[in-house]
């Protein structure tokens, strides 16, 4: 499934996997966050054996008949941080990052926290 773009030069597509991956990207370097939560544990199981890091885990991208696109990040922080701080921070980011990529309106960023875990200082 993929995004389509219309410019005065031509239509963009744009996959969703791409935008989940610039998504898991932006929402990575935010400060309390410790990773991303998997929906498919073995595909990603696969992945971390290899040693190759997926961005794209943990995030859902719903795109309505309307055009409206949704993301759902499922996400684990770090022990001692403000949780409502860091899922703002982390939905701003997002924002702020496919706009400028993309040139994507995102609607809504929705945060599932999906488990919180002790950073060794």
């Amino acid at each position: 499934m993929t995004i389509e773009m219309k410019t005065r030069y031509g239509n963009i597509d744009v996959s969703k996997e791409v935008v989940a991956v610039i998504a898991g990207g932006a929402a990575v370097d935010c400060y309390g966050i410790v990773g991303m939560a998997s929906q498919k544990q073995l595909k990603d199981g696969i992945t971390d054996l290899l040693g190759r890091e997926n961005l794209g885990r943990g995030v859902v991208i719903r795109e309505q008949e309307s055009g409206e696109l949704h993301i759902d990040m499922y996400i684990i922080v770090g022990y001692g941080t403000k949780i409502s701080e860091v899922a703002h921070n982390v939905q701003s980011k997002v924002k702020y990052q496919l706009k400028q990529m993309l040139g994507l309106k995102v609607e809504s960023v929705n945060i599932f926290i999906q488990g919180v875990r002790v950073i060794n200082p």
